[in-house]
């Protein structure tokens, strides 16, 4: 039987061999044609409306460091400081958060879907927790400009009722560009 097998998969691998013919490369769109691979730099600002109790909203900044592997796909590191504000003289939450990420351009290589997971560590007021984030979000960028919106969840940060989880809707407005 495995003699058998063996000749079939030799009779396949000449048949195609047999037929292998050299290929001139596919045409590429001039935009696409001298497209190198490369890093890119962003920093932007943050803010963002907190779902949870007792915080109020978030303002943040963040460096974004971006692999493009090809025109349409990057992969991402994020890192900055962000600050959920509560109100009625309440210290506020401040934490580190340090995200990788997929970001995928699907129309017009300007609007794309950005996927990050990482962690965020408390750095303010004593309080040591450190989260999970989970973070999608959409966005507009080109040369320089980088516009999106994105839900990130912090499973570990306490809400008001003393349960996990808080989710805050951002808006993040960066300037970026080639290294």
């Amino acid at each position: 039987m495995k003699t058998k097998f063996k000749l079939v998969a030799v009779a396949i691998a000449m048949l195609f061999a047999g037929n292998v013919n050299a290929q001139e490369p596919a045409t590429l769109p001039e935009a696409a044609e001298n497209y190198d691979q490369g890093f890119r730099l962003g920093f932007g600002l943050n803010a963002g409306y907190v779902f949870e109790d007792p915080y109020d909203f978030a303002l943040g900044a963040d460096a974004r460091l971006q692999y493009d592997l090809s025109k349409r796909t990057s992969i991402t590191l994020t890192t900055g400081f962000t600050n959920l504000f509560i109100g009625n003289d309440v210290k506020d939450l401040g934490f580190i958060p340090v995200k990788a990420g997929f970001k995928g351009f699907i129309w017009e290589d300007q609007f794309y879907l950005l996927g990050e997971v990482g962690a965020g560590f408390a750095v303010t007021n004593d309080y040591d927790e450190t989260t999970l984030i989970l973070s999608p979000g959409i966005g507009y960028a080109n040369k320089y400009i980088d516009l999106s919106l994105r839900y990130e969840y912090y499973g570990d940060f306490v809400n008001v009722d003393g349960d996990k989880g808080v989710g805050q809707l951002a808006l993040r407005l960066a300037y970026g560009f080639r290294l």
